[in-house]
């Protein structure tokens, strides 16, 4: 981690190494971490044995305002669709699993929410 980092960044930086830590966990496998494409980017992609996972990772130090999870808005859905969409045209070969999106929130007591199928797909 860079000490130069703002603490903000540091913290969503842990964030993200927590939650792979609990997909891993879980048996799926990581096929990319922070991938960018023109359209946003994904926290991470990972794969079952049927399903391509693109799961958003949201830190939140403070719940007054709503949960981390809640905040994955629908204009931050549809980025995370059209990013997801891209992410598959340059995969070809996972074009055949089911697409499911996944959003893990944290917050500053290190507490997740792992909320499966978030939101579906939509362009």
């Amino acid at each position: 981690m860079n000490s130069g980092q703002a603490e903000h960044l540091r913290k969503g930086v842990r964030a993200e190494h927590l939650a792979e830590s609990l997909l891993v966990e879980a048996g799926l496998t990581i096929l990319a971490r922070n991938f960018h494409s023109r359209f946003g980017e994904l926290d991470r992609v990972c794969r079952s044995e049927r399903e391509l996972i693109f799961v958003e990772v949201r830190y939140r130090a403070h719940t007054r305002f709503g949960s981390a999870a809640a905040s994955v808005t629908p204009a931050k859905q549809k980025k995370l669709t059209k990013a997801a969409h891209y992410y598959i045209l340059t995969h070809d070969h996972l074009s055949k699993l089911f697409m499911r999106f996944d959003v893990i929130g944290i917050d500053s007591n290190q507490q997740t929410q792992w909320i499966k199928g978030a939101f579906l797909a939509t362009v």
